[in-house]
């Protein structure tokens, strides 16, 4: 299908502050692993952009957001036609409240 994995600068964000708690409370290799772990996730949509489930706290949203999940992490994701490629806007811990899911934009 040829898409493009496309972060947007709140996951990305995310994903910083998903390394560094870990990196402080567990260690650095236990935070590049989950890190790798998340990424190599993700790299699955690039064959298969619908393999997530759709996200019923987003679907009151004009585009169709979809989730991976890896361990406590749920990745929200959509797939952007128009740009070729999949957009990857959070990465959701699921321990938190679930009505937090709304926050990015």
């Amino acid at each position: 299908m040829g898409l493009k994995i496309y972060w947007t600068d709140f996951s990305k964000s995310e994903l910083h502050q998903i390394f560094d708690y870990y990196k402080e409370t567990a260690s650095l290799r236990i935070a590049r692993k989950l890190v790798l772990e998340i990424t190599k996730a993700v790299l699955k949509l690039k064959e298969q952009p619908n393999i997530g489930q759709k996200e019923k706290l987003l679907l009151n949203r004009k585009e169709e957001f979809r989730y991976l999940v890896c361990k406590n992490y749920k990745v929200l994701y959509w797939l952007n036609e128009s740009e070729n490629r999949i957009e990857i806007t959070d990465i959701f811990d699921t321990r938190q409240n679930p009505s937090k899911i709304d926050r990015s934009q």
